[in-house]
């Protein structure tokens, strides 16, 4: 698979439709972690494709395994969710969480009512549970590798990034940090109802026109402000964010004394679109942006397991 080869350790070291109800309880399970000590299932240094059947239906996702995978050391698990209309191999160019030392994995939306791929909780989704399937897909990884069960992560574009927040209100005892990139978060996703705090890091472009920063109410969207004001609430943080400007045209929000292990940081970048904020030039834009948003997603997954 064709993608640009950018080296993520040198930039992490200089950053130093409706589907079904998201209100719906969590699945239980019992979960197997049967792949240390085993064969991989995917080549070390490769991506592959594999399938798995959840509610009846054969689901897709791509899987990365780093070229340094060791069976005997768990592993991280980043899952990453593309767009509307998007593919998983579309999300792995995108997001080059690849390169990353972790398991990274692409799932597949199915095509939903406007006959473009979709995830569950926006009004064009198909009628799946998503959440069932990220859980069963969990099952599944953690039975063929090696998994690090206190650090496996979620992150999502658009469509993919209002999952993501699905993901964080119904499966926040599983995963342990979010991070929404440019985020549809609309209101059929349901009720968010967290069982406990949790870490989220978002991104949003003021010059956003798919998915404004202040909101379309047509659409049911809220203005970013007011989605983080009910997250600062979810996680029980001071309702007063630290600002900061790390470039001119970014502002950094982070809430303070949240509770347990909650925490939310925010990142406003003024002039930019529907995109993924990248310094270099990707699928979604060949315009560069003043910020890389992988590198400040896995800082900020690293500094946030499950049960810190």
């Amino acid at each position: 698979m064709h993608r640009a080869v950018l080296s993520l350790l040198v930039t992490l070291g200089a950053v130093a439709a409706t589907g079904a109800p998201a209100h719906a309880a969590a699945p239980d399970r019992e979960v197997p972690r049967h792949g240390c000590d085993a064969s991989p299932a995917v080549e070390p240094g490769t991506t592959a494709g594999q399938e798995i059947t959840s509610g009846g239906r054969t689901r897709e996702y791509l899987v990365h395994v780093p070229e340094n995978y060791d069976p005997e050391r768990s592993t991280p698990v980043v899952l990453s969710f593309h767009g509307h209309g998007r593919t998983a191999e579309y999300q792995e160019q995108l997001s080059r969480f690849s390169e990353l030392d972790a398991i990274a994995v692409y799932p597949q939306g199915l095509v939903g009512t406007d006959g473009d791929t979709a995830w569950e909780g926006a009004p064009y989704s198909a009628d799946a549970d998503d959440v069932q399937f990220t859980d069963d897909l969990l099952d599944q990884v953690e039975n063929d590798f090696c998994v690090e069960p206190e650090r496996i992560y979620a992150a999502g574009k658009s469509n993919g990034g209002g999952f993501t927040e699905v993901l964080a209100c119904r499966l926040g005892d599983r995963i342990a940090a979010f991070a929404p990139v440019a985020g549809a978060y609309y209101p059929q996703s349901g009720e968010c109802a967290p069982s406990e705090p949790v870490p989220m890091i978002s991104f949003h472009g003021t010059a956003d026109d798919t998915i404004p920063y202040n909101g379309n109410p047509d659409k049911g969207l809220p203005a970013i402000p007011d989605w983080l004001d009910e997250w600062a609430g979810h996680d029980g943080c001071d309702t007063d964010p630290v600002t900061e400007h790390p470039q001119p045209q970014v502002t950094r929000q982070h809430w303070t004394d949240c509770e347990d292990r909650g925490g939310l940081v925010h990142y406003r970048i003024d002039d930019l679109g529907h995109d993924w904020p990248s310094r270099s030039s990707n699928p979604d834009s060949d315009e560069p942006t003043v910020i890389e948003a992988t590198p400040l997603i896995w800082e900020f997954f690293q500094d946030h397991p499950l049960n810190a």
